[in-house]
C-alpha cells in the first residue's frame, strides 16, 4: 500500500534544497508543485437531480423542527476511525445524520439553524468538505486527497443532490463557538464538533435529542419500506449462495459461509447490516457468534442470522437454521418445530393496536408449553412463565425495530418501545430460539449442542401484517425441500 507523504526518494536529506524549500509539503519542488496546479479539464457535475430520499429527508427536517422550536440543532455524520497506523475502518455515517439528510459523507454535519421567530421553523445547512484544493496540493500530496481516496462532491453538487444549502464544514467549529442561543448536538460521532460547543450544550439536552430522532424512526415511510423489502430480497439470495456452497463450507470452516453471504451484500448491497452470525453445531448456541472459525459438519445444524444492508444504508435481519446434510434428525425437527410454532405465534401477534410485548408473551407461552412436555422443566406453564424459567433455554427477547440499524430506536424511552403501541410502518422481528450449551447438565445429553433461531423480517400493515422474508422457506419439511432443489443448480 502506498503512502501519501513519502517523498518519491528514499532520504529526504539527500535531496537539494531547491527540493525541500516549499514548506507545505517537504521534499516537493517548486517546479512540480506549480506544475499540478494546472492542467486538469473541468470535471464539475452539472443537472444533477436530487436523491430519491431527499423529499423524505427535508419532512423529517420540518418534523424535527417542530419539536425543538428556537433551538439550534446540530447533527453529525462523523469522522474516520483508525483501524492500524495510517489506516481507516470503512466509514459508515451515523443513523441520525442519514435520517435527515440522505447523505452518508464523513466529516459532515447537518444544522438547523432557528429562523428569528421561534414558530417559523428552521433554515437547514450541510457543512461538507468541498472539492480538493488543487492550489495548495492537497488533491494530491494529501492522504485524504482526491487522487488518493477518489473524488468527493463540490458543495454546489451536493446541494443539487440533496437539496440543502451547503457550506464548508472548516467554517463551522468557529461559528459553533460564537453562536449564542440554545444548542443541542447529537453526541458520540465528531468530537470536535463536540469540543466546540462544550460551554452551550448539557448531556440530559442533548439525550432529548437523540431519544427524539430515535423514536421518529419506528413509523417507516414508503420509501424506507421499499429499502427494507430490497434488504430482505438480496438477503434471500444470500442464503440460497449458502446452501449452494455447504459442501465447501464442510472442507473449510464457517467462514466460507461469511465469505459467501458477504459477496452477496457487497454486489447487491453498501455492506453486510451486522457481523453475520455463521454458527455452525454447538456454536450456534452462543447468540452472537461472529468468529465464524469452526468447522462445519454433516449432521448438524448451521445457525445463519444475516442481513444485507441497502445503499442507503437500511438493513435486513434474518435467520435460518439449516440442517447441513439437508436433512433434520428426528431430534432437530422436534426442536425446531418447536421453534417454529412459537414463531408462528409471534407474528400473528404482530398487528396494529397491538401491544409491543405481545408477540413476545405469544412466543414465549409455546416454548415453555414445549420445555414442560419435554419434561425439561418442572410446570405448570404459568409457573415457569410467571418465574421465567424457560429463559435458561430461550435467552432473549423475541424481537426488536428494525431500519436504518438493526436494532433500531435503541434509544427510543421505555414507554414508547417495549411497552409502547404497534402501529402501521412499524418493521420488527420475530425471532424466538431454542437453546442448549453443550455443557448444560440439566437437559439429556443428546440436546446438548443444540441451538435453533428462526428469524423473518415483519411489517405492521393497517388490517395486520406482512413477511417480508416470506420468500424464504420456515416450515421444517419446506426448508428440507429448499435446500435439495438449490442443491440440483
Amino acid at each position: 500500500m502506498t503512502d501519501a507523504l513519502t517523498p518519491e526518494t528514499p532520504d529526504e536529506d539527500e535531496q537539494p534544497i531547491k527540493q525541500r524549500k516549499n514548506g507545505l509539503y517537504p521534499g516537493v519542488s517548486d517546479e512540480l508543485a506549480e506544475n499540478m496546479k494546472s492542467g486538469w479539464a473541468d470535471t464539475e457535475l452539472r443537472d444533477l437531480q436530487p436523491i430519491e430520499q431527499a423529499p423524505n429527508a427535508a419532512r423529517r427536517r420540518e418534523a424535527l423542527s417542530a419539536q425543538f422550536p428556537g433551538e439550534r440543532l446540530v447533527i453529525p455524520a462523523g469522522n474516520l476511525k483508525t483501524r492500524s497506523n495510517d489506516t481507516e475502518y470503512a466509514f459508515r455515517a451515523a443513523t441520525e445524520y442519514v435520517y435527515l439528510t440522505g447523505d452518508q459523507t464523513d466529516d459532515s454535519v447537518l444544522v438547523l439553524e432557528p429562523r428569528r421567530k421561534a414558530a417559523d421553523g428552521h433554515d437547514a445547512t450541510l457543512y461538507r468538505l468541498p472539492r480538493s484544493d488543487r492550489e495548495n496540493g492537497e488533491f494530491w500530496l494529501s492522504g485524504m486527497g482526491e487522487l488518493w481516496v477518489g473524488r468527493r462532491h463540490s458543495l454546489a453538487e451536493s446541494e443539487a443532490l440533496l437539496g440543502v444549502p451547503c457550506k464548508d464544514v472548516r467554517e463551522l467549529p468557529e461559528l459553533l463557538k460564537e453562536a449564542t442561543g440554545p444548542v443541542r448536538v447529537v453526541r458520540g460521532h465528531d468530537a470536535g464538533i463536540e469540543a466546540a460547543l462544550t460551554d452551550k450544550v448539557t448531556a440530559e439536552r442533548d439525550e432529548e435529542l437523540r431519544v427524539n430522532l430515535s423514536e421518529a424512526r419506528a413509523v417507516k415511510d414508503a420509501f424506507e419500506i421499499g429499502e427494507l423489502q430490497k434488504a430482505v430480497d438480496s438477503t434471500v439470495r444470500g442464503f440460497e449462495d449458502v446452501v449452494k456452497v455447504l459442501d465447501r463450507a464442510e472442507a473449510t470452516s464457517e467462514r466460507y459461509i461469511e465469505g459467501t453471504f458477504f459477496l452477496r451484500a457487497r454486489v447487491e448491497g453498501n455492506d453486510i447490516g451486522y457481523g453475520s452470525i455463521c454458527a455452525a453445531g454447538p456454536h450456534a448456541t452462543t447468540l452472537h457468534w461472529v468468529r465464524n472459525d469452526g468447522a462445519v459438519r454433516s449432521g448438524e445444524l448451521l445457525l445463519l442470522d444475516a442481513g444485507v444492508e441497502t445503499h442507503s444504508l437500511y438493513t435486513a435481519d434474518v435467520t435460518r437454521t439449516l440442517p447441513i446434510n439437508g436433512r433434520y434428525s428426528d431430534l432437530q425437527r422436534t426442536i425446531y418445530d418447536a421453534v417454529y410454532e412459537a414463531q408462528e405465534a409471534g407474528i400473528a401477534a404482530v398487528k396494529p393496536g397491538a401491544s409491543y410485548r405481545d408477540f413476545h408473551d405469544a412466543a414465549q407461552q409455546v416454548l415453555a408449553e414445549k420445555l414442560v412436555e419435554w419434561g425439561l422443566v418442572e410446570g405448570p406453564v404459568e409457573r415457569v412463565l410467571e418465574l421465567g424459567l424457560q429463559r435458561r433455554w430461550t435467552l432473549h427477547g423475541t424481537g426488536h425495530m428494525l431500519g436504518l440499524d438493526v436494532h433500531d430506536c435503541a434509544a427510543a424511552r421505555t414507554e414508547a418501545y417495549v411497552d409502547g403501541t404497534l402501529e402501521p410502518g412499524m418493521v420488527l422481528t420475530v425471532e424466538p430460539g431454542l437453546y442448549f450449551q453443550a455443557d448444560d447438565l440439566t437437559v439429556p445429553e443428546e440436546y446438548r449442542g443444540i441451538g435453533v433461531r428462526i428469524e423473518d423480517d415483519i411489517l405492521v400493515t393497517e388490517d395486520g401484517n406482512r413477511n417480508l422474508s416470506a420468500a424464504l422457506p420456515r416450515r421444517s419439511d419446506e426448508v428440507e425441500a429448499w435446500m435439495a432443489e438449490l442443491r440440483k443448480s
